[in-house]
């Protein structure tokens, strides 16, 4: 292994990285056929080595923007040289993504479409019809777009909050990347789109968090360094197990048997594996023993060396995944040539009648909610078991109905609903009834905010980690706002309204993307709504208990009203959708969105009637605490209020008494 000094690193590591990435890619669309020139309509090797290296150079890129903007937010501190560093690394980043996005279009069309390429009007008229009315030109473009917006926006901001909100559209500007490849055209395309966007992103943070690391190590001494690299091993450890977890994902989909392993695209694949298996164990190393030591031995060429070598194997994997975007699988996983409706509408074949059985042999899972629950799941015993090893209590209960939440958001997203919701409008209106109530109000009842507040350590550098980024936002004032009472009650009802009578539940049923923002939305608003009434958490303002019963009220006719207005409807709601699917088992559409409405109106209510009494023991409890503390306060003082007063009314009635008729 060749030892360099940190400054040599700065300057040869991103050169090892590319030069790694570039032979791995140049090997692997050699040995795959993914350059092979085609029978008809082939568009020349430019193109077709062209397009898979200006697709990893967007993904490098992308990873300097990301990875940079995440780890500096996590590991250094706004308003030192190291901060700023990591900001002009993002920018210039940002516009070598900018510049590798808009060329990845163009080339894509010329791969689509082979046009005589020409200065005259009619290639220009055909490049802006691509890029405006396909779904391929207009991902590019967007893509593009936000590249350039990036680009100026790192290089404006410096301060904590503008680099948060520029790291947030950041990442959402890789999801459109992840749309593309095979993943449109294969059998079970909304699970390998989902586990692509995610696999994406991790690796982006994996990446361009080890790049900062090692760009700005100059600006940093021998102990910030230490403490830099150990917030970094913790993030890449996080993104090892989300890239691990979605790259198995994907690359089940795509191959879908054990002896595709042994075709070009599953060696590949393989290449890759080993590459991000090795870089895994290296990064568990270094951090267990090597991160430690360097604080005695700042100039470490061997620790150095060896993230030389970790660059080396990320540009390995970079270009191998670049690779396999361009090699076919071995496995046709497509649609049938004659789909039926609901693989047409759907992407997936209609399921077998839902049974009683089948409630709980079903099951479809969501990658992102899946995630989403896990580390809730872990970081919250992570919490507790340090709170237990300081002597600190937590109430047991609040850690079971924190687990039944997020096991109830895993049935959910992951069960039978989520297989059956696109067919049948009652086991959607289920789903719905359970996001929005149910699981927001063992979430709320966890308290996990106040769990992270006591359980994460405290930074006393000036930086800002789990515990400070959570109570920032709980603090913020978008936080106040939408805590407020009457805000988050309209948020719940009026967006429930908003939903299913506009365009936006047609989005979240033919756009994947849609049905994750439903989730989440319905999530997020549920939340907010349980957290004004019941939650433990802290929030600006609460009304008193005899307010939270009267807004609950309100809230509770409003939901049984909308309940009754879809049991009203005379025709379906998204006819095109529900009542095309070629379902020849159960109900007829009409009858099963009556049903829904049913659940709306009954099954809906009951966490209401839940939250309702939940709220009147806590009011209840709340005038038995007040009168202990008044108890108590007389106990102290040998009831002097009650003796003052008596003496008082004494005085009084004497007064009275000497005075005249």
């Amino acid at each position: 292994m060749v030892n360099l000094s940190p400054r040599a690193l700065r300057a040869a590591g991103p050169a090892i990285l590319v030069i790694a990435a570039l032979a791995t890619i140049t090997g692997a669309l050699a040995y795959g056929g993914g350059a092979a020139p085609l029978e008809i309509g082939d568009a020349g090797p430019v193109v077709r080595w062209g397009l898979p290296i200006a697709k990893l150079v967007v993904n490098i890129s992308a990873a300097g923007v990301v990875g940079v903007l995440v780890t500096a937010l996590f590991a250094l501190k706004a308003g030192e040289r190291a901060f700023d560093t990591a900001l002009d690394a993002a920018s210039v980043s940002a516009a070598l993504f900018t510049i590798a996005s808009a060329m990845t279009g163009f080339l894509t069309f010329v791969d689509a479409f082979n046009p005589a390429i020409d200065a005259g009007p009619e290639f220009g008229a055909q490049l802006g019809r691509f890029l405006v009315e396909t779904e391929t030109g207009r991902t590019w473009l967007i893509t593009t777009v936000a590249g350039a917006v990036l680009t100026v926006l790192t290089f404006a901001v410096r301060t904590w909050t503008p680099t948060l909100l520029v790291a947030i559209f950041a990442i959402a500007s890789l999801v459109p990347m992840g749309t593309q490849g095979h993943s449109g055209e294969e059998a079970f395309h909304h699970e390998a789109m989902t586990a692509l966007i995610i696999h994406i992103i991790g690796a982006a943070v994996w990446l361009g968090g080890l790049l900062l690391m090692v760009i700005a190590r100059p600006q940093l001494d021998r102990d910030a360094t230490a403490t830099a690299l150990s917030r970094y091993s913790s993030l890449a450890l996080v993104a090892f197990f989300v890239v691990a977890v979605s790259g198995t994902v994907r690359a089940a989909i795509g191959l879908r048997d054990f002896e595709a392993l042994f075709s070009p695209y599953g060696l590949i694949l393989v290449v890759k594996i080993v590459a991000l298996v090795v870089i895994g164990g290296l990064g568990a190393w270094y951090r267990k023993g090597l991160i430690g030591r360097l604080r005695d031995d700042g100039s470490s060429r061997r620790f150095w060396g060896l993230i030389a070598f970790e660059l080396a194997l990320m540009g390995v994997a970079s270009g191998a995944a670049a690779a396999l975007a361009r090699t076919p699988p071995p496995v046709a996983a497509l649609v049938p040539a004659v789909p039926t409706p609901a693989e047409v509408l759907t992407g997936a074949p209609l399921p077998p009648e839902l049974t009683i059985e089948r409630w709980f042999t079903s099951f479809n899972v969501d990658l992102i909610w899946a995630f989403a629950a896990g580390f809730g799941l872990f970081f919250y015993a992570v919490g507790v078991a340090r709170l237990h090893r300081r002597g600190d209590s937590w109430p047991v209960f609040r850690t079971v109905t924190w687990t039944a939440g997020l096991l109830l958001l895993v049935w959910v997203t992951a069960g039978p609903i989520n297989v059956y919701q696109d067919y049948l409008f009652s086991v959607h209106m289920i789903g719905h009834m359970l996001l929005s109530m149910a699981i927001p109000t063992l979430l709320v009842v966890g308290a996990p905010v106040s769990l992270a507040a006591r359980a994460i350590r405290k930074r006393d550098d000036g930086t800002r980690g789990g515990r400070e980024w959570i109570l920032w936002a709980v603090h913020s004032p978008v936080a106040r706002i939408l805590t407020n009472p009457f805000v988050a009650a309209g948020l719940f009802i009026g967006s429930l309204w908003v939903f299913y009578f506009t365009d936006l539940f047609r989005w979240s049923l033919y756009d994947h993307l849609g049905h994750e923002w439903m989730v989440a939305h319905f999530l997020i608003t549920g939340y907010l709504f349980v957290l004004t009434l019941i939650g433990i958490d802290p929030v600006p303002w609460r009304l008193p208990y005899a307010g939270r019963l009267l807004l609950l009220i309100g809230v509770m006719a409003m939901h049984a009203f909308f309940g009754i207005a879809i049991m009203m409807q005379s025709g379906l709601m998204i006819a095109e959708w529900f009542g095309s699917m070629g379902r020849t088992w159960g109900v007829t559409p009409l009858e099963d969105q009556y049903a829904g409405g049913g659940v709306a109106w009954s099954v809906g209510e009951i966490p209401t009637l839940i939250l309702a009494i939940a709220v009147a023991i806590q009011w209840s409890r709340s005038d038995e605490r007040i009168q202990k503390r008044r108890d108590r306060h007389a106990d102290r003082t040998g009831d002097a209020e009650l003796t003052a007063y008596n003496e008082q009314l004494a005085a009084l009635a004497e007064r009275d008494a000497r005075t005249p008729s």
